[in-house]
């Protein structure tokens, strides 16, 4: 199958097209990079020629409120009357475990608007709602850090291996339509702050990390399980602390 992989220059992108090339799928990378512009339209018609599948697994480059809005709500507006037209049979979307409980925060406002476009497009699709990614130990220490600190919410998550999520967005791809969210997270459960903990060890940080009943997510409250799946339909293979000990994981 000819398959478009929006923002397939990315982080999940660039692995997922190499996984569907191998697979012997006409995997094609588009993003900016690639001369394919979703928020301006530029190259979408071109790209989306005869392909029967698109996965869309680009982010905004600013999570302030209105510009990700603005990136998710234009970028679909184009994106998905560019896929009737050429009669794509199968639009794909990554999108956040526990979006629909995050609506305090304007980024998963913004995530929420793009899943109702695709489900009111008349597209078959399957969106998937991924846990938090391995490699985003870094910026969830970075945005709770207090002075010397890391405040973290009083909640459970279940992060999983970027390679993980590609190889089942690849699998998704394959398949027929499920028209409905599929979860997924990584093989174990941990507490936000253990997680955490682990990662300034294996850096090498000696930063204190102290929970709160009151500290924000992206701009949210949580409840414990807001960041874990209810039914996932995946669970990845690789445990963080295989992850954290191979070379170039932790950059």
């Amino acid at each position: 199958m000819k398959i478009v992989v929006i923002g397939g220059t990315g982080l999940i992108g660039s692995q997922l097209v190499q996984q569907l090339q191998e697979a012997g799928h006409e995997a094609i990378p588009a993003s900016p990079n690639t001369g394919v512009n979703t928020l301006t339209g530029e190259g979408l018609n071109e790209v989306l020629q005869g392909a029967q599948v698109v996965v869309d697994v680009s982010n905004s480059p600013s999570f302030a409120d209105e510009p990700v809005m603005h990136f998710f709500r234009t970028s679909n507006e184009h994106l998905l009357p560019a896929e009737k037209a050429a009669g794509v049979q199968h639009h794909i979307a990554l999108s956040v475990v526990g979006t629909q409980k995050l609506q305090a925060s304007g980024y998963f406002r913004a995530k929420q608007v793009q899943e109702d476009l695709i489900k009111a497009s008349g597209i078959p699709y399957t969106i998937v709602h991924a846990t938090q990614f391995f490699e985003f130990a870094r910026g969830i220490t970075q945005m709770s850090q207090a002075g010397d600190q890391v405040v973290l919410p009083d909640a459970q998550i279940q992060p999983i291996a970027s390679k993980d999520v590609a190889t089942f967005l690849a699998s998704v791809a394959s398949a027929a339509p499920a028209n409905k969210i599929l979860e997924i997270g990584g093989p174990e459960q941990f507490d936000m702050n253990a997680w955490i903990q682990q990662y300034l060890q294996a850096t090498h940080k000696n930063n204190e990390v102290l929970t709160s009943s009151t500290a924000l997510y992206s701009g949210a409250p949580l409840e414990t399980d807001t960041l874990v799946p209810e039914a996932p339909a995946y669970l990845g293979a690789t445990t963080y602390a295989d992850w954290i000990t191979q070379p170039g994981n932790l950059r």
